[in-house]
């Protein structure tokens, strides 16, 4: 908070100096004055300006509403000083220490523009304040133009509610998961009723689990005269003030009783039987509910007045309802102990299909934030309320400012060790251990501070990860990011580098050791450079950890993950560091039927910039690799060639990882080409130099690749069985799929297609599982095949759509130019002729002049359609020229197709015999190949001609 007077030169001139140095102490008096009893600390006067911070050295949940009730207090005094005022008033992170400047920052900055802008007798706030505060004031906005900020968002303070509570709590939605507790407090009630005696019910829970909530539950529906009052954090230290807001609600019947408490005549223990006294003649009358809320913040007399009452209260049906939260037991272990007719209950975090339920009664989000949320909130339905209101605010799922006020409040209020603690493990993450807090405290004992934390609900005893040690887990993400936000970031360096270093030494056993620290090491290098001090060899330890982990995510299949980590290494990785090539070239492979293609092309710029002649080859042949799939007109002959050059240099330096990328190359251009045989030979090189350069990810790729050979090679279904024998022996994901889809071809030839259809399901839930976005669309498409052979036309052309725009957003034509003729014959078989005909030309205008498939196969279609307007001569030359491509390939389903075109326009064309031949081929073809129901339909044809 900035204050500054208006017009003090002006009176300076004006006043004698004598008297203005008077009516100046007066003013800094009455100031420091205001901001302490608001619990404020005044920073420095400078001439007649003030400068006050809240929530330094200790914070508090309130601290806003503090600062904006001292700034309107302050409004109102200095007037009757004869001065004129104007203050401004932020909220924000900044760095505290010690010395001349407690903190600095830019909240400071913005604090000191507000009040600059405002104008005499004004308090602007900034809107951090005003949503932290929104509920206990009136607000205009005001456009401010701050000097070296720009327009800043800015409000006047029109009111001010000093009894209000800085964010309401919404009691007009219905009570959640909270019945038992409800049912509990019904029943005390009655007991005390029945039984005519004092009850004390304490009920317990963190900020924001829903005391509040289910206190006013409970008294909306009490039959009883119910009387409320709340112990203070802050202010003039009043030991009765709960006290003195219960006896001010008796109206008369308390004025006696509230003269002697005010006055302090009595000694306690009077006051103590004068104040039972009163309740139990009020209760007499009707039954009577006393509800004293926040009473971990009452002073110890305060306490002892409620103690002596529960204790001592006889004849009078008489409620006494304390809510606190648990930090209460530490100031009175005993609390509640040993008495009958006393109930202590913890209000337990809700589950999340409650905290679900919350968040829909509310408006809902989106599934993902909502998972977010849900995470984060853990149960606390405030923390639940706020972060949903903060994305109907701005989309962000973010700690909204109530909450981390709340929460960093609640880490001000431990003790020194026990904080240490807490920001030690939050170093570690949500779920911490005992040995790590022990070495970044550098300490030979936590365990009062731990099972303090836990007494407290902070931490929770979790599940250890590392063998033979104690683990923790924060009772809520966010408690975790307050500690560690507190940290200053040269200590996060510090701290993340040391924990670095001793889960090498103590986390061996861990799957995950890479990314485990190649994270710490990341944190400490990033923050070093933040402060303007990198380190090169911390960066680089990072950057390897990094990569190593990103390589086993790749070996997983697990395709984001990869990438994710293979960026991060590189971010870190000097440009001439020699181990830089492997993780592009790595990278480049994660990246593969993603739809990131120009990311991979920039990456394989950087190889093809390098001095290395290997390096650049392998940027050579990953260029050409992605061009066949994304773009592969006239690409063909510069990828025969680069090919030839590259297993030729390879081959020189023993470049197994070069040789396997080639022949990954080589298999692909193949495939184009529609040569099974010779692409699934490719394969089985790319496999063998794959498994040699540890390139598993590689592997893996060639693996699942080796489906589409199969299916459509000149293969009988007991040589496809038998080239088989080696994926079922390896258990990755990706062989799993392999097997999957292959199982679901065989289906789908045997005419099993519910089978092949609940395979395929599979199939892409794994691809969908791994971030393939490719192998998802290619699965969807084997599932538009297997619906369109089972006569389910209408699914099967919707499911084709499905892919093709999949296959677009990829940018893979390659695969998108079959699917469109794919759909085109389906749209045939539903009567769609226009449409079927348009998207047979499309396929083959889009593919390659290589990919002699589209030009069989759309060829074959347009023929069919052709022979069906009568056009008989157009329909055999077509039916003819499909043929002959059909026959470049080793496909038989293309053979098929083609030998049926021809002869169905033969057969249209009324020749009959040529056209049984044809058929013939036809179903000698299917047979074969073990296509059950196209044998039966080509027989069907042949039996009719």
């Amino acid at each position: 908070m900035f204050c500054d007077l208006t017009g003090s030169t002006a009176l300076g001139a004006a006043t004698d100096p004598e008297a203005l140095r008077a009516t100046m102490r007066g003013y800094y008096d009455e100031m420091r004055g205001i901001l302490e009893r608001h619990g404020g600390t005044v920073e420095k006067f400078v001439g007649d300006a003030v400068m006050a911070v809240f929530g330094v050295p200790v914070a508090h949940e309130d601290d806003a509403l503090r600062a904006v009730r001292a700034a309107w207090e302050m409004r109102s005094a200095v007037p009757a000083l004869g001065l004129v005022a104007r203050i401004g008033v932020n909220t924000g992170e900044v760095v505290a220490g010690e010395g001349d400047t407690l903190v600095t920052g830019d909240t400071v900055n913005v604090a000191a523009r507000l009040e600059q802008a405002a104008e005499p007798g004004e308090v602007l706030v900034g809107s951090e304040t005003q949503r932290l505060v929104r509920d206990a004031v009136r607000v205009e906005p005001v456009p401010v133009e701050a000097k070296g900020k720009g327009r800043v968002e800015a409000f006047r303070l029109v009111e001010v509610d000093t009894e209000a509570a800085p964010v309401a709590r919404r009691f007009d939605v219905p009570l959640i998961g909270r019945g038992g507790e409800l049912e509990q407090l019904r029943q005390a009630f009655d007991r005390a009723v029945r039984e005519r005696r004092c009850h004390l019910f304490t009920l317990l829970g963190p900020a924001g689990v829903g005391k509040s909530r289910l206190v006013h539950e409970f008294l909306g529906g009490v039959d009883a005269r119910v009387l409320e009052g709340r112990c203070l954090d802050y202010g003039e230290g009043i030991t009765f003030w709960p006290v003195i807001s219960v006896l001010k609600q008796l109206g008369d019947r308390g004025e006696p009783t509230l003269v002697r408490v005010v006055e302090g005549a009595s000694t306690s223990n009077e006051l103590f039987w004068v104040v039972r006294a009163r309740l139990e003649e009020v209760a007499l009358e009707r039954p009577l509910v006393v509800c004293f809320d926040d009473i971990q913040w009452g002073e110890e007399t305060f306490l002892d007045l409620v103690d002596h009452i529960a204790d001592l209260s006889r004849g009078a049906p008489l409620f006494l309802l304390c809510v606190a939260r648990p930090d209460l037991l530490d100031k009175r272990p005993g609390w509640g102990g040993g008495k009958l007719n006393a109930t202590t209950l913890l209000l337990e975090p809700l589950s999340p299909e409650e905290c679900a339920e919350l968040i829909a009664i509310h408006g809902g989000v989106e599934p993902a934030k909502e998972e977010r949320i849900l995470a984060a909130a853990d149960g606390n339905p405030l923390f639940v309320e706020e972060m949903v209101a903060l994305v109907r605010e701005d989309g962000e799922v973010r700690i909204p400012g109530t909450v981390q006020a709340l929460l960093q409040a609640r880490l001000d209020q431990l003790g020194r060790d026990e904080r240490k603690v807490m920001e030690r493990g939050a170093v570690e993450g949500q779920i911490f251990h005992r040995g790590a807090v022990l070495e970044l405290t550098e300490t030979t004992d936590v365990e009062p501070q731990l099972a303090g934390l836990v007494r407290k609900e902070l931490i929770h005893p979790a599940v250890a990860i590392l063998s033979g040690d104690h683990a923790f887990r924060f009772r809520h993400l966010l408690i975790r990011d307050a500690a560690y936000d507190a940290l200053p970031k040269q200590i996060r360096a510090e701290l993340h580098e040391r924990f670095a270093d001793w889960l090498e030494r103590h986390g061996q056993e861990l799957i995950e050791l890479d990314e485990v620290l190649g994270y710490h090491l990341e944190q400490a290098a990033g923050y070093r450079r933040e402060l303007g001090h990198p380190d090169g060899e911390l960066e680089r330890s990072a950057a390897l950890r990094l990569g190593e982990a990103g390589a086993k995510a790749a070996t997983r299949s697990d395709a984001h993950g990869a990438a994710n980590l293979l960026r991060r290494a590189l971010a870190l990785l000097a440009k001439d560091d020699p181990k830089r090539a492997p993780l592009l070239i790595e990278l480049i492979g994660a990246l593969e039927g993603t739809g990131a293609p120009e990311e991979q092309f920039r990456l394989m710029d950087e190889l093809e910039q390098s001095d290395d002649p290997a390096i650049r080859m392998h940027g050579r042949v990953a260029r050409l690799q992605l061009q066949i799939m994304t773009d592969p007109v006239a690409v063909i002959p510069q990828a025969e060639t680069v090919s030839q050059e590259a297993l030729t240099l390879f081959e020189q330096i023993s470049d197994d990882l070069g040789l396997a990328h080639t022949y990954y190359l080589i298999a692909w251009i193949n495939w184009l080409q529609s040569r099974a045989v010779p692409a699934s030979e490719a394969y089985q090189q790319v496999l063998e130099h794959a498994r040699k350069a540890n390139a598993s990810s590689l592997r893996a790729s060639a693996t699942v690749q080796q489906a589409g050979p199969l299916f459509y090679g000149p293969f009988t279904v007991e040589e496809i069985r038998a080239r088989l024998e080696h994926v079922e022996h390896d258990d990755s994901a990706l062989a799993r799929n392999t097997m999957l889809m292959v199982e679901a071809d065989l289906a789908q030839r045997a005419g099993r297609f519910d089978e092949a259809l609940a395979l395929l399901e599979e199939a892409e839930a794994i691809h969908r599982e791994l971030g393939s976005e490719l192998g998802t669309a290619i699965t969807i498409q084997n599932r538009a095949d297997v619906l369109s052979d089972a006569g389910r036309l209408d699914e099967a052309v919707a499911t084709y759509r499905d892919a093709l725009v999949r296959l677009d957003e990829l940018g893979m034509q390659s695969f998108r130019s079959t699917t469109l003729i794919n759909l085109g014959e389906t749209l045939y078989l539903a009567s769609q002729v226009d449409e079927a005909e348009r998207l047979a030309l499309e396929g083959e205008e889009l593919g390659a002049a290589e990919d002699v498939v589209n030009f069989a196969l759309g060829r074959a279609l347009r023929a069919r359609l052709a022979a069906d307007r009568g056009e008989h001569e157009e329909a055999e030359r077509l039916a003819r020229s499909g043929l002959e491509y059909a026959y470049t390939t080793d496909f038989p389903v293309v053979h098929a197709k083609a030998h049926a075109a021809l002869g169905h326009a033969l057969a249209a064309a009324g020749q009959t015999t040529d056209a049984c031949r044809e058929l013939d081929r036809t179903i000698e073809l299917w047979s074969r190949h073990g296509y059950r129901v196209h044998t039966e339909r080509a027989r069907t044809q042949r039996a009719q001609l």
